[in-house]
Formats: C-alpha cells, sequence, structure tokens
C-alpha cells in the first residue's frame, strides 16, 4: 500500500520522503539529548554552588561540582574560574555555547517544516498539468488517464502536509525546551552573580573595620609618626 502510493505521488515523493527521514533522524537525536539533560539534571548540587559561594568557598564548589555534566553548574563554574576578571562575561560565553548546543538542528526542522508543504503544492500542480495534457491528448473517453493526474496530486499534497505536521510537533517542543533552559541559566547566573557582588562587599567592608580597628589600637605617639609619614 504504502510504495503504490509512492509510487503514485510521481517523482516529487523522492524529495519528500528525504525531507521525512532527515526530520525523523533529527527528531530522533534530539529526543535523547533532552532525555538527558532531564537525567542530568541536578537541582540540589545548583542550590549547594549558591550556597557555597554565598560564603566564598571557591575552592570547596570546584571539588563539589568537579565532574557535573549539568549544564547550568558548568556555567556557574566557568563564571567562578573567572570571578576575579568578569564573571558576568564568562557566564555569558559559556552559556552560549549550552544554547548553540541545544538548538542545534532547529533551523533544518524550521526548513523541513516549511518546505515540505510547498513540495506537496507543487506535486499538485504537477499532477493538475498532467490531468490537463492527458485529457487534451485522449479527451474524455478515457477518465482513468485524467483521474491518475488528481491521485498524484492529492498523495503529494497529503505527504507533504503530513510531513510538515509531523515536524512542526516536537520542532516547537524542542524550542520550548530551549526557551525554559535559557531562562533557567539567566536566573542562576544573576543569582551567582548578586551572591559575588555580596561576598565582595562584606570582604571589603571587613577589611575596612580591620584597618580602621588597627588605627584605633596605636598609641599617640605611633599614630602621630604614621600621620607625620603619611604627610611626608
Amino acid at each position: 500500500m504504502i510504495l503504490q502510493l509512492f509510487k503514485g505521488g510521481g517523482f516529487l515523493m523522492i524529495p519528500l520522503l528525504l525531507c521525512s527521514l532527515i526530520s525523523l533522524t533529527i527528531i530522533i537525536d534530539r529526543t535523547f539529548f533532552w532525555l538527558r539533560i532531564r537525567r542530568e539534571k541536578d537541582q540540589d548540587l545548583v542550590n549547594k554552588v549558591l550556597t557555597l559561594a554565598d560564603k566564598g568557598l571557591w575552592a570547596e564548589i570546584r571539588h563539589v561540582a568537579s565532574g557535573s555534566k549539568n549544564y547550568i553548574v558548568r556555567i556557574l563554574i566557568n563564571g567562578i574560574l573567572h570571578r576575579d576578571y568578569s564573571m558576568a562575561m564568562a557566564m555569558e560565553s559559556a552559556a552560549s555555547d549550552e544554547l548553540q548546543k541545544m538548538r542545534r538542528f532547529m533551523g533544518v526542522l524550521d526548513t523541513i517544516v516549511t518546505v515540505a508543504p510547498l513540495l506537496g503544492i507543487l506535486g499538485t500542480v504537477v499532477g493538475i498539468i498532467h490531468s490537463f495534457d492527458m485529457l487534451g491528448s485522449t479527451g474524455i473517453g478515457d477518465p482513468k488517464a485524467v483521474t491518475g493526474g488528481i491521485a498524484q496530486a492529492l498523495i503529494t499534497t497529503a505527504a507533504g502536509l503530513s510531513i510538515s505536521i509531523m515536524t512542526l510537533l516536537p520542532c516547537n517542543y524542542f524550542n520550548a525546551c530551549a526557551e525554559t533552559s535559557a531562562l533557567a541559566i539567566e536566573k542562576y547566573a544573576t543569582s551567582l552573580e548578586i551572591t559575588h557582588e555580596k561576598w565582595v562587599k562584606g570582604r571589603d567592608d571587613e577589611k575596612t573595620r580591620r584597618a580602621g580597628g588597627d588605627i584605633l589600637d596605636l598609641t599617640p605617639g605611633q599614630a602621630t609618626h604614621l600621620s607625620l609619614h603619611t604627610s611626608g
């Protein structure tokens, strides 16, 4: 039955078949990719990294998160490693790499969603042209020759629409997953930036407080000497 439909659709069934095979391959690949992402999800580890960052325990964070395959943890660790230079830019770079992996092949699926119905419509036009050509050659005495072209038109249209619909649904789902992941990355990256800024401010305040305490502990003679030395 399927083979007969394929033959009945004419030569345009070949590119439609290629579209369906490419679409199916990408859908299977992306399905396993997102299943792996969900399996590697570790919310407890993400929260632990943020808690340790709040205390400034950077070495312990590297030890705890070592070997983690969670994409959020990888991004946070990249920011922590470059905290003395530009934490935000380091996390932005890592996030860009992760999102690129998540959106891989989405452009191909979008193209198939658009191209498959157009190929079906082209098959419709070709089939109708064939029908009118046969009608002009044989007249209305041989209706089978005319209906053959109409059948070709219907088969290619149905095939193109089916491929487009079956590609559109998973494509939208994968795009939604990538968008949700992007929002999660932004949320936790912002939390780490705020935590780091609070830690730096607390460290600076502690240094200022200690410096002030050391000055108060000086004897009058030491204070006068320090003042003269500073003035000089």
